[in-house]
């Protein structure tokens, strides 16, 4: 038996090959679409999928808002028109009633939501600046990216109700001189002189902020403003393995209870739940790399058919060259094994150009879309990917190719040597 190998082995492939290269052209382009589209496809899923991971990447992905607003149904003696008004103890018992929430920051705030941002003042320059009253547990929920030397609110400052501040960057450039380190100086907010204990980096992707939020501990806002124990809004985050659309529902049932609201009241609390957007951005990529995936086999299995067509095609044209052979000896195994090869030569081929074909795309792709300001980044297909989709196409070539070869091995070589 010859060996894989052997020179003559493949120059008998390239000789069947060759005596019809239109046919074999097009037919190998068919296996290299399927590949091509796989790969196109499948990269520009999965860029999709970075884009939105890296747009989320400074929020929790399981995060929610709740606030209040006003009922829309009578109950329990009240009318309908009650204005809601969250407070701190709910948070303690949204805490302590559902489990599946790992962090809640309530949060209350000037210059948003209608209200008038507050006059902000460094020497002589000013500016008008939301000011954010906040528990150092919101970073845990929305990451702040502090520029060296300075920190976020502690602990200790809600506890001490400190008069100090978290600006950002335009509040550093349009109330400190260029190079001036802004840690440890005195801005004055309204009428009270705050310390500056650090700057927050404008945040890239989803931010809850923007890069003009002011932030002071919670307990200083209160004092300052006679808030009491009012909260503006609360900032949620369940824990990754949680149904946040349930957390969602059940956070709103439990408020509704301690504050007398009619269950079937729909309007009485707000909320915006981001982790189900999220869900959904990732279900729509999720849905995009399936559906490459059924492209891509579809458009692949139809051009290995082709090629098992033009090999059967090649066999017939062959005949007598086939009864010389095994005329000659040639053994049924190696007249089936060179017909399996030339198969499996020729979706090789053309899968591996497809990949390559893919991955240009892909990249010519990745450098268009390096400055835009969209969701998407780094398109790429994962390496066991792309070895499986050649594993598949090695298996369906030899599959395909026992037709044509087991053609091959029926033909009786006395049949075969009167064949003109």
């Amino acid at each position: 038996m010859r060996s894989l190998f052997d020179r003559n082995t493949w120059q008998e492939i390239y000789g069947s090959i060759s005596k019809n290269k239109t046919r074999t052209i097009i037919t190998v382009i068919g296996v290299l679409w399927g590949i091509f589209i796989y790969i196109a496809l499948s990269g520009a899923a999965k860029g999709l999928d970075n884009g939105f991971e890296k747009v989320f990447q400074t929020v929790s992905m399981n995060s929610m808002f709740v606030w209040g607003q006003s009922t829309s149904m009578p109950y329990d003696g009240f009318k309908n028109g009650r204005q809601m008004q969250l407070k701190l103890d709910n948070v303690t018992t949204i805490k302590n009633r559902i489990p599946e929430v790992q962090y809640i920051a309530p949060r209350i705030n000037l210059g948003n939501f209608g209200s008038e941002p507050v006059l902000t003042v460094r020497g002589q320059k000013s500016g008008t600046y939301s000011i954010n009253g906040d528990y150092p547990v919101y970073t845990k929920i929305a990451t702040k990216g502090i520029f060296d030397g300075g920190r976020f609110i502690n602990d200790e400052d809600i506890r001490q109700a400190r008069k100090i501040c978290v600006i950002g960057e335009r509040n550093l450039k349009e109330l400190f001189e260029e190079d001036e380190n802004p840690i440890g100086a005195y801005i004055r907010i309204g009428d009270i002189y705050f310390q500056v204990v650090g700057v927050h980096k404008i945040a890239t992707g989803v931010s809850f902020d923007s890069d003009s939020s002011i932030f002071i501990p919670f307990s200083t806002f209160r004092k300052l403003y006679n808030s009491g124990e009012n909260v503006g809004y609360l900032c949620i985050a369940a824990y990754d393995d949680a149904d946040v659309v349930q957390v969602e529902t059940d956070i709103k049932a439990l408020l509704k209870k301690i504050h007398r609201v009619d269950p079937k009241d729909e309007r009485a609390f707000g909320s915006f739940n981001l982790g189900e957007a999220f869900s959904k951005v990732m279900g729509f990529a999720q849905g995009l790399t399936f559906l490459s995936l059924v492209v891509g086999v579809a458009t692949i299995l139809a051009g290995v058919i082709g090629i098992g067509n033009i090999l059967l095609i090649s066999v017939k044209e062959r005949t007598k060259e086939l009864g010389v052979r095994r005329a000659l000896g040639a053994t049924p195994r190696e007249v089936r094994s060179q017909i399996i090869v030339e198969s499996v030569f020729l979706t090789m081929i053309a899968g591996v150009m497809g990949i390559i074909l893919g991955a240009g795309v892909l990249a010519l792709i990745n450098s268009l879309t390096q400055d835009i300001d969209m969701p998407y980044s780094n398109p790429t297909v994962p390496i066991p990917y792309v070895l499986g989709a050649l594993a598949i196409m090695v298996i369906m070539g030899t599959l395909i190719g026992l037709i044509p070869a087991q053609r091959a091995v029926s033909i009786r070589p006395i049949d075969a040597l009167r064949e003109e």
